[in-house]
């Protein structure tokens, strides 16, 4: 897929548990790894090792310097990798059957980058083919997205797209089945619901959901049935549990 965009300069990525995953599924990504001095943990020598035997620059330093590198909670391990760079739509969608699970993930003004992180998350580990997001008007991909995601935004196609109804014209054009999350008046169970993939999932704004104009795209409203009396699910959780039901179909 090509590589349309950069965001920044530098993306970061802190903490032990992404840091690693880095290391170990992409190291070539990495400009340069900060670690506070001092640290005891088994995984400070393994991280050096494989800084030398991937010729990553490293900086072993006070938590003065981590600090204003990334002002939250590092845990003393900070990763500045090459910028986030976009995939163009238009291949997302020509390549969307060549996932393990053939679903595309579209945020509508969605806001939190940490719910963002969250449901990239799971949709990679469940083999999804990628997030959509508008150019405006939805969260800031940076740092605290990547971290949430556990560092699968940089590893998951993620495209940003002018228009969100236009571009799900596009999709409906080649064939696509697109299935929007909500409690409309028609809105079925997804546990019972007819669905069929290759697919869309559409995800709306935490508070507002999905907009009229972009929910009149989607051939299907669906929601997760409660069995008690409750308000909503975060997106992230009702999210999560969609890409898992959209896998549990596809297996």
């Amino acid at each position: 897929m090509k590589k349309d965009s950069r965001e920044d300069d530098n993306t970061i990525i802190a903490g032990r548990n992404p840091v690693q995953e880095l290391l170990l599924e992409a190291p070539e990504k990495i400009d340069m790894l900060y670690l506070q001095k001092g640290r005891q943990d088994k995984n400070f020598e393994r991280t050096i090792q494989r800084c030398k035997k991937f010729g990553i620059k490293y900086k072993i330093t006070d938590k003065i310097e981590l600090n204003r590198v990334y002002a939250g909670n590092h845990q003393g391990v900070i990763a500045k990798v090459a910028a986030m760079s976009y995939t163009e739509f238009d291949d997302m969608l020509e390549n969307l059957s060549e996932a393990p699970l053939p679903l595309l993930i579209v945020l509508d003004q969605v806001q939190d980058p940490g719910n963002i992180g969250v449901l990239a998350r799971s949709l990679y580990a469940l083999g999804g083919a990628g997030i959509v997001t508008a150019r405006h008007g939805g969260a800031f991909l940076g740092p605290a997205a990547v971290k949430s995601s556990a560092g699968a935004l940089t590893r998951l196609p993620v495209a940003r797209v002018a228009n969100i109804a236009q571009s799900l014209d596009k999709a409906l054009d080649m064939g696509i089945n697109i299935y929007g999350a909500g409690l409309a008046e028609d809105s079925s169970s997804a546990y019972t619901a007819d669905i069929h993939l290759p697919a869309i999932l559409v995800l709306g704004n935490e508070e507002k959901g999905i907009r009229f104009n972009v929910e009149k795209r989607c051939q299907k409203m669906i929601h997760i049935p409660f069995r008690r009396d409750f308000d909503s699910l975060n997106v992230a959780q009702a999210g999560a549990m969609l890409i898992g039901e959209f896998s549990r179909r596809n297996s």
